[in-house]
């Protein structure tokens, strides 16, 4: 028999009296702030459309591939789940009965980031108040169904509900941006704006570049398969994305090397590249040389450039060839920062118009590498923990290992980098809550005083992720 649901008013505080009073008090100034969320994957249809979602399993378990890796790895397959193929197909499942095979499996959950966010959803932003097990999973399905089907859960009013101030998605090059210009165009008030991913043109080991590179030359117009008319192409598609609100790229590179070639030598790997016979070191360069290019491109448009390097993607092959990317098989990689960077910031490091914002999935970096560069380079500052360690005990991780060197303000608050709408509310509500225990035990230990944790909280919630990203 399911027992009761409860979010503990003190959860994620320390244990220690004198520092979990300090953290809540900490925590009573921050809670209400509006959310930014300055970089993530929500999809701009549902603000655009504003078409209720289908139902919980649409909504909650299809897009999240926090919760279908875990089950996938006790073996449940991704058919069972109704998790859409690499050609468009899907299983004939029943949501329903989709939903009643996360709800058996749901005690894998336990302890891990994934069930306090969905614990967080069901509780607050749909009242149940019993646990989630197959006992429960027809209630929990039904509940949240029919209240998806309301004027109260539609995208926009849940977005208004949540209060969101600003939400940024990430598109390709190859995106048409309707779904932004209908959001403009329609009135409504929030704010929706994109970020310009340019992976599949710019890795010649995407699956997808050759296409991909013919369509960017349909697009744009220019010559593509010429060095100087690729770059154009970059540019005039940068400056569609700033139009439709776009202050920020992204880059999901296997590593953090950059380049800085002579334009001679740029022309002649770029030639290699188009023929198709790049060697793997050869596509490592050319993403290397992108880099820089891309942050020339920042200091021209004042987009601010986001890298987020060191992960083997689609590691399972034939889970990739069934179901396509994004099937939670991508495995964190060990990454290089000090030398790896050193082109790009020999050319730009010292220019402070040029935001880098640096992710890692190697914890190990922290405080040997990226936290001694971002406490130098006034081009450099530091995101936060990241999808694998986007958890209360990487959020305090990243925080003791990079304040010695890189203090607060070198860092860009939090974003919750999710496709997960609903969880919005309970990431920066995690990162409040552990900024405050963390900032807590400074102030017990009489090395900050309180009022001045007080405004760094609020600038690592609200302020800082807004001047970092320009909004």
């Amino acid at each position: 028999m399911s027992t009761a649901l409860h979010l503990h008013e003190d959860r994620l505080f320390p244990s220690d009296a004198t520092t979990r009073d300090i953290a809540r008090r900490l925590y009573r100034e921050v809670a209400a702030l509006p959310i930014v969320s300055p970089h993530g994957h929500t999809d701009p249809s549902w603000f655009a459309t504003n078409a209720p979602f289908a139902n919980a399993t649409e909504l909650l378990l299809v897009p999240d591939h926090y919760v279908f890796r875990m089950l996938y790895s006790q073996g449940v397959s991704l058919d069972e789940l109704g998790i859409p193929r690499a050609d468009g197909s899907r299983a004939n499942v029943d949501p329903r009965a989709a939903w009643r095979v996360f709800a058996r499996h749901f005690h894998l959950f336990r302890g891990t980031p994934s069930s306090m966010w969905l614990n967080h959803v069901f509780y607050e932003v749909f009242g149940l108040r019993q646990r989630l097990d197959e006992s429960t999973a027809d209630t929990y399905y039904n509940r949240i169904t029919e209240a998806l089907q309301t004027a109260q859960f539609t995208p926009r009013a849940l977005f208004e509900r949540f209060n969101i101030e600003v939400i940024a998605t990430t598109e390709s090059p190859l995106e048409s941006l309707e779904h932004h210009q209908s959001i403009v165009d329609s009135g409504w008030k929030g704010r929706v704006i994109t970020a310009y991913r340019p992976d599949p043109v710019v890795d010649p080991e995407h699956e997808q570049f050759p296409s991909a590179l013919q369509r960017f030359g349909e697009i744009t117009g220019e010559n593509v398969y010429t060095w100087d008319g690729y770059l154009r192409a970059h540019r005039q598609r940068r400056e569609f994305f700033k139009r439709m609100g776009a202050t920020s790229t992204d880059h999901g590179h296997p590593s953090a090397a950059t380049a800085n070639l002579p334009p001679d030598e740029a022309r002649k790997l770029f030639d290699t590249v188009v023929r198709g016979g790049a060697t793997p070191a050869q596509a490592e360069l050319f993403r290397a040389q992108i880099l820089t290019e891309m942050a020339a491109m920042s200091l021209d448009d004042g987009l601010v450039m986001q890298i987020h390097p060191g992960c083997f993607r689609n590691h399972n092959a034939g889970l990739f060839d069934r179901y396509g990317r994004d099937k939670g098989a991508d495995i964190p990689l060990r990454t290089e920062y000090v030398h790896a960077l050193k082109p790009l910031l020999d050319r730009f490091g010292n220019d402070p118009r040029l935001n880098v914002i640096l992710f890692t999935l190697d914890e190990s970096t922290y405080s040997r590498e990226l936290a001694p560069l971002a406490g130098h380079y006034p081009t450099l500052f530091l995101g936060p923990a990241w999808w694998f360690h986007d958890a209360p005990e990487g959020m305090w991780r990243f925080r003791e290992q990079t304040l010695a060197s890189g203090g607060f303000y070198n860092t860009i608050g939090f974003n919750d980098d999710t496709r997960a709408f609903l969880s919005i509310p309970a990431r920066h509500d995690v990162a409040r809550r552990i900024d405050c225990a963390f900032l807590g035990k400074l102030v017990a230990e009489h090395r900050m005083d309180e009022d001045e944790a007080v405004d760094v909280a609020i600038d690592l919630a609200y302020r800082l992720p807004k001047k970092a990203y320009r909004l």
